[in-house]
């Protein structure tokens, strides 16, 4: 098996729960005889990631993202079902596999805080076996990547919280991994630095071929860098393919909005198909079925006086979410 190939056959994973009912009888009763519950976690994943793809792996939260990624990353044992990454089986956490992958989390931290994050990487490019040399100019080309000058002096705790997940990016990638597994990475930061993160994963995708799973919650991570998605949800994979199909299939319509210099006509003369669904001050937002855009879009412009009109899809956000309420029938 090629470096960075994913193949996952009937995953699984049930955690047992310790329960009681509440009261001091059940307490006590509970010191006794401990009574459990199964939760299912991740129910029969199957799927393959090809070396060099970076697919988006998106779900509501208890979806079982994270407790697949862990399971991948070996530091979960499955309940059932077979996964080879790299060539290797994950939990029996060999040295060799541990050198061929990372892990970032986004709400985790593995940059020891009192001391520079540059002695941090030292200490890791010891543990990974990396040659000084290679070291040395795998952080400078970090560094500049990510724009770190005069940054990995500074002790962790003296960063913002940008700067350090930054930081946690070039830790993860010192020993220059086949597959990087990525939970939440722009969690937490502002929108300028959710954006430069992403070029610079986008970048250091295309420069090492890595393969890359990412998972978020921010709709915009996954969409500027997934052109695949797999969408999980209750411990399922719902879905398995291009992101502008899931959309085209959940959401088959689009949004015109319409700005004028006069009054609106109410959507008068516009096929009975289109929905006028906002109206104020001017503006005008109508849902059309994708296949009835350009004509709808022509009466528009015919009818009223348009100063402004844009043609969009859905916000991806809502398509997630009417998954996420509805399921999806496949």
């Amino acid at each position: 098996m090629r470096d960075g190939k994913i193949v996952v056959r009937a995953l699984s994973k049930t955690y047992r729960v310790p329960e009681r009912a509440p009261g001091l009888g059940a307490s006590l009763k509970s010191l006794v005889r401990k009574e459990y519950r199964e939760v299912p976690a991740v129910r029969g994943l199957t799927f393959t990631i090809e070396p060099g793809e970076m697919v988006g792996f998106i779900g509501p939260n208890g979806a079982g993202k994270t407790t697949t990624l862990k399971m991948l990353a070996g530091l979960l044992h499955p309940g059932g079902g077979t996964a080879q990454v790299a060539g290797f089986t994950p939990w029996e956490r060999s040295p060799a596999y541990l050198r061929r992958i990372a892990m970032v989390l986004g709400n985790k931290s593995q940059l020891m805080w009192d001391i520079p994050a540059l002695d941090t990487f030292r200490v890791l490019g010891e543990m990974y076996g990396v040659p000084p040399a290679v070291q040395r100019e795998t952080v400078a080309e970090l560094t500049e990547l990510l724009d770190l000058q005069g940054l990995l002096q500074r002790p962790v705790r003296n960063l913002s919280l940008g700067e350090r997940m930054k930081c946690e990016l070039v830790a993860a990638l010192l020993h220059r991994p086949a597959v990087l597994f990525l939970d939440e990475p722009t969690l937490g930061l502002d929108v300028s630095m959710q954006r430069r993160l992403r070029r610079f994963i986008a970048s250091y995708n295309r420069r090492s071929g890595a393969t890359v799973i990412l998972t978020s919650h921010y709709m915009a991570d996954v969409a500027e860098l997934c052109e695949r998605v797999l969408l999980i949800h209750q411990g399922l994979l719902l879905y398995d393919g291009p992101l502008a199909a899931l959309k085209a299939q959940l959401a088959p319509f689009k949004l015109i909005r319409v700005t004028t210099t006069g009054g609106l006509n109410g959507g008068q003369g516009l096929p009975a198909t289109a929905h006028v669904v906002a109206r104020e001050n001017g503006k005008l937002t109508v849902r059309v079925p994708r296949g009835e855009t350009a004509a709808v879009t022509a009466t528009l412009l015919r009818t009223l006086p348009v100063v402004d009109l844009a043609v969009e899809d859905p916000p991806l956000e809502a398509v997630i979410d009417q998954v996420y309420q509805e399921g999806m029938s496949q």
